[in-house]
């Protein structure tokens, strides 16, 4: 089990609030959790850490994600970026960025992050470096910020892709179809959250991490469904997960738009080769009497 403590973020009270307001009591969550209510009241008021698996089903359980439960427990203002709402998780209108973020981001895939300057961005952003401190107070903040609106827009389009599935192999599939799609046309975003996570300074990275692992086991977990079932039959079904993700996530690096494939067809793709790589089995097959002799 993932055992990534959120120590450091107001998750418990978060939590509260969720639970309070969907009109859940705190005896039928922890029922739900599997654990006592003094548990789940020490998690709520900071007295028992909260893992990120845990994270994870209280987010399913309070219909939201954990990139929504972590940004508003981190106490900071969203990015002045916005992405669409996950209803339509399909769809990709251009990304908004601000001026500065969106200068950061070009800046950051043209020479790295430790390769650019904040008169670089500035520069980028028609602004002057005492203009660009109104925005953002430092290099690391631009880059805390383009990470989170990755990772939150990446968590809301995932849960909204999961819910359609009737079944675990259906989540399964809509999941790397809804990543495979992400690292395409988000590409750039997409890049930088991978090759910049090492320039992270340690309070953001473990945000960020976090959010990853949550993504993670997002896909873990219908992965082991399946298993469970009898569809998925490799007998390595969590590291062929991770070497799906980890697929999906590298198409940053080779994607071109003028390239022979849409979005759509390497997602379509990237589905067939997940299934493979999972040994998919189906129905008709799992539930078929053996043959006589």
């Amino acid at each position: 089990m993932v055992n990534v403590e959120l120590s450091r973020l107001n998750t418990g009270e978060r939590v509260r609030a969720l639970r309070v307001a969907r009109g859940v009591s705190l005896r039928t969550l922890a029922a739900e959790l599997d654990v006592s209510p003094a548990t789940l009241s020490n998690i709520e008021t900071g007295k028992t850490k909260l893992s990120i698996d845990r994270l994870a089903r209280i987010a399913d359980l309070l219909d939201t994600t954990p990139g929504a439960i972590l940004a508003e427990s981190s106490g900071e203002r969203a990015p002045a970026g916005s992405a669409p709402r996950a209803s339509g998780w399909r769809d990709y209108p251009p990304l908004r960025l601000d001026p500065v973020l969106a200068a950061a981001l070009t800046e950051f895939l043209r020479a790295g992050y430790h390769g650019t300057s904040v008169r670089d961005i500035a520069r980028a952003a028609n602004l002057s470096v005492s203009g660009l401190y109104h925005h953002y107070a430092s290099k690391q903040d631009m880059l805390r910020a383009l990470l989170h609106l990755a990772m939150s827009e990446l968590l809301e389009r995932s849960a909204a892709a999961r819910n359609e599935g009737r079944d675990p192999v259906e989540r399964f599939r809509l999941l790397v179809e809804h990543l495979a799609l992400w690292h395409t046309y988000r590409r750039a975003l997409g890049f930088v959250g991978t090759s910049e996570m090492r320039s992270l300074e340690p309070h953001n990275r473990h945000e960020i991490v976090a959010m990853r692992i949550a993504q993670q086991r997002m896909v873990d977990r219908e992965a082991e469904a399946a298993a469970y079932l009898g569809r998925f039959t490799t007998p390595h079904p969590r590291e062929a997960v991770r070497a799906i993700v980890t697929m999906c996530v590298a198409i940053p690096t080779w994607y071109r738009d003028e390239g022979p494939l849409t979005p759509e067809r390497v997602a379509a793709q990237y589905v067939e080769f997940a299934l493979d790589v999972m040994r998919n089995r189906r129905v008709a097959d799992v539930t078929a009497p053996p043959a006589g002799p």
